[in-house]
């Protein structure tokens, strides 16, 4: 990975940008702190949702029956007659 100043940012930009668009990934630094990473873009959607933090990868497989065996609860009602209850369906 390269690392440019700012300056060399703005004085050849359009190089710099060609070189990304390239495929090279180039940190940018301010007064020798980085700033910025620049990078191709991410052309599939999922991807993109993913680096942005908005999208996780499902989990392993989970057998959701050992799920309900283990915290199963037993109601002397129905699950019919609980939401009839909650639409005030009496």
């Amino acid at each position: 990975m390269t690392t440019i100043a700012h300056r060399e940012l703005r004085n050849n930009s359009a190089e710099i940008l060609r070189r990304v668009a390239a495929g090279e990934i180039i940190d940018v630094t301010n007064n020798g702190k980085l700033v910025a990473t620049l990078s191709p873009p991410v052309t599939d959607p999922v991807e993109r949702l993913r680096l942005q933090g908005k999208l996780r990868p499902a989990l392993p497989h989970v057998n959701f029956r050992d799920l309900v065996s283990e915290h199963a609860v037993k109601l002397d009602v129905t699950t019919e007659e609980i939401l009839a209850d909650l639409r005030g369906e009496w």
